[in-house]
């Protein structure tokens, strides 16, 4: 893997716009793009995305911290928990009316007749209230950056990735180190789990994606190649038998797990590709790059659908579909996470407050309010929230609706490059550029009450737990 300090900054394409068609720069045909409104001209040279696999090798994109902006177009967004799905290309009317309030001459006249029986009201709905995460255990191991951690589909493991190119499985509840994968000749910038939980992907700077069988730990014996370059993001699909991968070498490579060869190749960008994502019933994919462009695709059909760019037009590092297929959400290297309606083409939220001008950052989704199963304590109407780390090392928790930060909370030395959710029993879990993986839990509602705050033993009581890198001991001890 690529030296950190010698590989700092590497070269982009740069291409010229002046005196051609912007429709001519596309990689690929978009039959809706030709109505968008958002179809702005765009910088005369792209800006490559850092990715963490490599720490510090990838070329800096430097801008400031933008303004506080306002919402691009401020409207209700539908719950994101919802049981039953609709197919996501056919938008539907809103179905929230407001009733007429009554006027003052109304609420002020004296009823002409004694007032009925007072009969019961219904008790209206509590508002949901949010409960902030705190830190449980740290989790060392990993000898360099550690760029990507996901939670298995059970939640009952954790794996993250390192730019030591190396795979490491935690206990989730524990924080004990299970299993070390090794085989990657370069550094791991993106991993993935299969849908049943006993397959592992992961993508290197090596040009290669390899399958995992998570209870022996070892390859499968055919590792998938064909992209030219560094590997990005992987994602699988709902049925686990297709593998979406984005690369710098700008392509977008739909996989056949099961016979380990391409079974299409998207001319998805101009630039590399940082991020892809399978929507919930594996019918769409979405994919971003350093063109500032997002892109969502036909699975079958390998057509492109939609093409999302914002007036800004800053590079796109990474994409995740919403839970209930309707969104999505993508970080953008100008201290931006967006919330796309990619149906109608619009972007209807902005989340600010963190820094992101250089690094692929990754995030994830959750929900607060109505007591969950396994929870206590959990009141009130289900809201949604979004979570991203941030430069800063911090980790921002936004309100989907009201763009809200709901809660910031310092998390690591240095840059958070991941973090991701499991909803069922409160969880988060992040890493960094400081070598580590932070599991968070949601602080129980009876410790809030109590005095106004969380205990004081919850600053100091984080347990820490270390692996020798060769792997003969390992101990759990107590943090200060």
């Amino acid at each position: 893997m690529a030296d950190p300090h010698s590989l700092q900054l590497r070269s982009s394409k740069r291409r010229r716009v002046n005196g051609i068609d912007l429709a001519s720069r596309y990689s690929s045909p978009d039959e809706l793009a030709a109505s968008s409104d958002h179809e702005t001209p765009r910088r005369t040279s792209s800006n490559h995305i850092r990715r963490p696999s490599a720490e510090h090798h990838r070329r800096s994109y430097e801008a400031s911290d933008p303004s506080d902006s306002p919402d691009e177009l401020d409207h209700t967004v539908h719950a994101f928990y919802r049981e039953n799905w609709t197919r996501p290309l056919r938008p539907t009317a809103s179905r929230h009316a407001t009733p007429d309030a009554p006027s003052e001459i109304s609420m002020l006249t004296p009823p002409e007749a004694p007032a009925s029986p007072i009969t019961a009201l219904p008790t209206p709905p509590k508002e949901a209230r949010y409960l902030p995460y705190r830190q449980k255990l740290i989790l060392r191991g990993h000898r360099r950056g550690v760029s990507a951690v996901r939670f298995s589909p059970q939640g009952d493991m954790i794996a993250s990735c390192s730019a030591d190119a190396t795979i490491r499985i935690w206990s989730t509840p524990t924080g004990k180190h299970l299993q070390t994968l090794t085989g990657h000749l370069a550094g791991i910038s993106t991993l993935a789990w299969s849908p049943d939980g006993r397959t592992l992907a992961s993508g290197s700077d090596d040009k290669s994606i390899r399958l995992w069988d998570v209870v022996t730990g070892k390859p499968y014996p055919l590792p998938l190649l064909g992209h030219h370059n560094y590997i990005y993001s992987i994602a699988f699909s709902p049925k686990g038998n297709m593998l979406v991968s984005g690369s710098y070498d700008e392509a977008v490579f739909l996989w056949d797990v099961r016979a380990a060869r391409v079974m299409r190749s998207l001319p998805a960008h101009a630039d590399p590709v940082g991020g892809v994502d399978f929507i919930r019933d594996g019918t769409l994919i979405v994919s971003c790059a350093g063109d500032g462009l997002i892109r969502v695709w036909d699975t079958a059909t390998g057509q492109c659908l939609r093409t999302l760019v914002h007036e800004d037009n800053a590079p796109v590092s990474s994409v995740r579909f919403s839970p209930n297929g309707k969104f999505v959400l993508a970080w953008t290297l100008d201290s931006c996470v967006r919330l796309w309606n990619y149906v109608e083409g619009r972007c209807v939220k902005t989340y600010q407050g963190h820094r992101n001008v250089r690094f692929s950052l990754g995030g994830a989704f959750g929900v607060y309010g109505e007591e969950e199963e396994g929870q206590v304590g959990l009141r009130g109407k289900k809201k949604a929230f979004a979570v991203s780390g941030s430069e800063t090392g911090e980790i921002l928790w936004w309100d989907v609706q009201s763009k809200e930060i709901l809660q910031r909370e310092m998390a690591h030395e240095g840059c958070v490059l991941g973090v991701d959710t499991w909803v069922k029993d409160g969880l988060a879990v992040s890493c960094g550029l400081d070598k580590t993986v932070r599991i968070w839990e949601r602080v129980p509602e009876l410790e809030m009450d109590m005095e106004g705050g969380m205990f004081e033993e919850e600053v100091n009581g984080v347990l820490e737990v270390e692996v020798e890198d060769r792997g003969q001991t390992e101990g759990i001890d107590e943090g200060n």
